[in-house]
C-alpha cells in the first residue's frame, strides 16, 4: 500500500522535530500504521528554514492554501498556533476533506466546538494529542484508555515554565521576578511570558482535558484562571514548614452541582506525587471510580516530545482512514448526540481548602478577632502559625505573620469574610489566599 501523504504547516521547533523522528523511526513507525508515513509537502512563510528541514523530495511553499489544495495531501498538521489564521486554515482543510492533526490548544479550547462540529459533518478526525502536556499521552488515556470508568477529577501540573519558576523559587528562596528572568535566560520562558504564567496556557489545556473527562463542550470563556505573578517567597517558605509545596494546578471535578474548571496556584501536600514533579517536567493526576487514581508524568514541551505525540496521531489517522467515520472514537471521547449539559460552576460556588496568610499587628486580642470571624462564617481551622515578629519586621518588629489552613468551604463564603478581615484595622497589607488541595 503507498504511503499515507502528509502536509506540514509550520516548519519551527515542532515541525522540524516531527521530521526527525519520523525519519528515525520510519520502519517501526510503518510496522505499527500498516503503511508509510510521509511529509511530502510543507508551508512556512520562512522557505529556506522549511527547506533545511524538510530535506530533498519535499516540496516547500510559502502558501498554507497550496497544501491544503493538493489533492494527494490526506492529512494535514497545523503547527502555526494562534486563534487566527490557524483556525481559517483548519476549517479549510476539513471543508477539503483533509484529516487534522494539531498541537494548538488554544484554538481548541476557544473554537474547539466549532471545529469538532465541522469535522464530524464532514467526517474527517482533527486529532490533538501534542496540544495537552507534550510527549505525555494523556488525550488518548482519557478517551481511550479510561473509558471505562466515570472520572471523578483531575488535576494536572500542565505548564514546565510555571513549574520551572515555582522549582526555583522554592529551591533557592528567590523572588518571582528573579526567576522569571532566569527562565528567559535558559530558555524556559518566552520574552513574553504572560500566556504562561497568568495561567492562560494551562487554562486551554485543562479545558480540552476536562470536555473529555466529562463528555461537556469545550468552554474555556467558563474556567476560572489565575496565575503565579503575586506569590512571594516567603509563601513558598510557609507552604514548606506545613508540609505543603505550592504548584500552579489545572484542576476539574465533577460535582452534584456542575462541573469545576480551574486554574490557580494551590498547596498540594508534600508527600503526594504531584507535589514531587519538578524543574519544566508535566504531569496530570486522573481519579476514576473503577481504576481509582493514576498519574501520567513526561517532558510537557520540546521539539521530539510533542513530535512524539504528532507523529502518534497520525498513526490513529493513518489505521483509521479507510474506517467507518460513525465507528471512530469520538473527538471528545462521546458520541457528540450524547454530550452532556452539566454546568460549569462559578468560582464562588466552588468548595476547597485555603492557606491565608494575614501581616498583622503584633498586639493581644489579634488572633481571636480572625478565628472568631472565621468561625461565625462557619469557616473551620485546620491548622494556625504565627511567626515571632522579629522573625518577620526584624528585632523589635510591631508586625507579625498570622497563617492559617481552613478546612474546607465555600469560595464565595471565604471571599466575604477576607472582605471583614481586610477591614480589621489590625490587619495591615493585603490578605494572601492560596486554595489547598489535598487530592486524596
Amino acid at each position: 500500500m503507498k504511503p499515507i501523504q502528509v502536509g506540514l504547516l509550520g516548519a519551527g521547533t515542532v515541525g522540524s522535530g516531527t521530521f526527525k523522528v519520523l525519519l528515525r523511526n520510519q520502519e517501526e513507525i510503518k510496522r505499527r500504521a500498516g503503511r508509510g508515513i510521509e511529509i511530502t509537502m510543507v508551508a512556512d512563510l520562512d522557505q529556506a528554514r522549511a527547506r533545511e528541514v524538510a530535506g530533498e523530495g519535499v516540496r516547500v511553499v510559502s502558501d498554507a492554501r497550496d497544501v491544503i489544495a493538493n489533492p494527494d495531501i490526506d492529512i494535514v498538521i497545523e503547527l502555526i498556533g494562534g486563534y487566527g489564521i490557524a483556525k481559517q486554515l483548519v476549517l479549510e482543510a476539513i471543508a477539503a476533506g483533509k484529516h487534522v492533526v494539531t498541537a494548538n490548544k488554544a484554538l481548541l479550547a476557544v473554537h474547539g466546538t466549532e471545529i469538532f462540529a465541522a469535522a464530524h459533518a464532514k467526517g474527517v478526525m482533527v486529532a490533538f494529542e501534542a496540544a495537552v502536556a507534550g510527549g505525555i499521552p494523556i488525550i488518548k488515556a482519557l478517551r481511550e484508555g479510561l473509558t471505562a470508568n466515570s472520572i471523578q477529577w483531575l488535576a494536572g501540573i500542565i505548564n514546565g515554565t510555571t513549574n520551572f519558576i515555582l522549582s526555583e523559587m522554592r529551591d533557592k528562596g528567590l523572588d518571582f521576578a528573579t526567576v522569571l528572568k532566569e527562565a528567559q535566560r535558559l530558555g524556559y520562558a518566552e520574552a513574553d511570558p504572560t500566556f504562561d504564567i497568568e495561567g492562560v496556557d494551562a487554562g486551554h489545556k485543562v479545558t480540552l482535558m476536562s470536555a473529555i473527562a466529562f463528555g461537556i463542550p469545550v468552554q474555556f470563556d467558563k474556567a476560572h484562571i489565575e496565575g503565579i505573578t503575586k506569590l512571594a517567597a516567603q509563601d513558598i517558605k510557609y507552604a514548606e514548614q506545613l508540609g505543603y509545596r505550592i504548584k500552579l494546578l489545572g484542576i476539574t471535578k465533577r460535582t452534584a452541582q456542575g462541573v469545576e474548571l480551574r486554574v490557580h496556584p494551590s498547596l498540594v501536600p508534600s508527600k503526594r506525587l504531584l507535589a514531587n514533579v519538578e524543574g519544566a517536567m508535566n504531569a496530570v493526576v486522573v481519579h476514576g471510580d473503577a481504576v481509582g487514581t493514576t498519574l501520567y508524568y513526561g517532558k510537557g514541551a520540546g521539539s521530539e516530545p510533542t513530535a512524539s505525540a504528532v507523529i502518534a496521531d497520525l498513526v490513529d489517522i493513518t489505521r483509521l482512514h479507510t474506517a467507518d467515520a460513525a465507528h471512530r472514537v469520538p473527538h471528545l471521547a462521546f458520541h457528540p448526540d450524547a454530550m452532556s449539559d452539566l454546568k460549569v460552576l462559578p468560582m464562588a460556588e466552588v468548595v476547597t481548602s485555603y492557606y491565608l496568610r494575614l501581616r498583622v499587628a503584633d498586639q493581644a486580642g489579634v488572633l481571636a478577632k480572625v478565628t472568631g470571624l472565621l468561625a461565625t462564617a462557619g469557616i473551620s481551622i485546620d491548622a494556625v502559625l504565627q511567626r515571632e515578629a522579629d522573625e518577620v519586621g526584624g528585632e523589635g518588629s510591631t508586625q507579625t505573620d498570622l497563617i492559617i489552613l481552613t478546612h474546607d468551604a465555600r469560595e464565595g463564603t471565604v471571599n466575604d469574610v477576607l472582605a471583614e478581615l481586610q477591614a480589621l484595622p489590625t490587619v495591615l497589607q493585603p490578605i494572601v489566599r492560596i486554595r489547598k488541595e489535598e487530592l486524596s
